[in-house]
């Protein structure tokens, strides 16, 4: 198929851009086969930004999930769609960094935040790869009233020929295969699982597909809690990067349970403690809102359950609390790179 086609027909107006996304709603375990019409079809659910490429007649453009455009974020994307990509396509898929064999969600961040003469460099460190998983418009005609077993074939003639950063994303109907790549693939920052329908359409804005993540435990420092020492309501977790604790997650509401455990053993800080006293209840303790930390002293040692999206050592999702260490020591955790 030629990458340019003068006389093809340019693409249906809700296709142009910004595109409506299917999403996935959460699920606890990797579903069975039988879970979804047409039987399921596992892929890897990457860690990065969500992004629809739009390769129109007359131009290329990248859209995020909420509808803005990120072409001049990503322009090294752009500029492969641009090469490879017959005009008339649409591709759903995730634009994704890696640095050091695992995938580095804040290098993404830093495009979003950098200044336009900054990109460059950016692009030249570290590149972006796009990793497609649907495609839902091909020589113009809209593709997402068929099935995603036939539009993923599709996908893979197309992709036959791509070369970096455009790859296709795996996918297998083999349980046996996802339960392994679940959690092979963990240690590269691969969030877990999507199961697809592949007797499904393409549903834009509804939560048909389903995700599941990759758990798995780790331990950090109890830095704080939100509440009262002796009826926290939240556990804020600390590890220490260079000499100094640093916040690093804080966890779902704590049971009763699990409030008294930490009740027990948790002391008031002294006046050294290096936190403030409120945290942001947006992501890493950031976002306008902010509600009272009590500090705690930082000799406890917790275990926890966390997923694989990190950026810099820090846990983006919530944290599950599961028990106290009093086994191990502060001084046992390893330091954050």
């Amino acid at each position: 198929m030629p990458l340019t086609a003068p006389g093809l027909p340019d693409l249906p107006p809700d296709l142009a851009g910004p595109v409506g996304v299917q999403l996935a709603k959460p699920v606890r375990e990797i579903p069975p086969p039988s879970a979804l019409p047409g039987g399921c079809r596992y892929e890897p659910k990457w860690d990065g930004y969500r992004l629809v490429i739009v390769r129109s007649r007359s131009s290329t453009r990248l859209w995020s999930k909420q509808g803005r455009d990120l072409t001049d974020r990503f322009p090294d994307v752009a500029a492969a769609a641009l090469a490879q990509v017959p005009a008339g396509t649409v591709l759903d898929g995730e634009v994704v960094i890696w640095h050091a064999d695992r995938l580095d969600f804040g290098l993404l961040q830093q495009r979003l935040v950098a200044s336009a003469g900054r990109i460059d460099a950016q692009v030249a460190a570290h590149p972006a790869s796009y990793v497609a998983f649907d495609v839902l418009a091909l020589g113009g005609a809209d593709l997402r009233d068929r099935t995603f077993g036939r539009r993923r074939a599709e996908l893979e003639t197309l992709s036959a020929r791509w070369k970096p950063p455009l790859q296709l994303s795996p996918s297998t109907a083999d349980r046996t295969e996802a339960q392994q790549w679940f959690e092979d693939f963990r240690a590269a920052g691969v969030e877990g699982l999507v199961a697809k329908g592949a007797g499904t359409r393409y549903a834009p804005g509804r939560r048909e597909w389903l995700k599941v993540k990759s758990w798995e435990s780790t331990e950090v420092v109890a830095g704080g809690v939100i509440g009262p020492v002796d009826r926290p309501s939240q556990l804020v977790a600390g590890r220490y990067r260079d000499g100094e604790l640093v916040v690093v997650g804080r966890t779902s509401p704590l049971s009763p349970r699990q409030a008294a455990e930490l009740a027990a053993v948790l002391t008031p800080a002294d006046d050294d403690h290096p936190w403030p006293d409120r945290i942001g209840t947006g992501r890493f303790g950031g976002g306008r809102l902010s509600v009272p930390l009590t500090r705690v002293r930082p000799d406890v040692v917790v275990e926890v359950s966390a997923d694989a999206a990190l950026q810099a050592g820090v846990f983006r999702h919530p944290l599950r609390f599961l028990r106290i260490r009093p086994d191990l020591r502060v001084t046992d955790l390893p330091p954050l790179p």
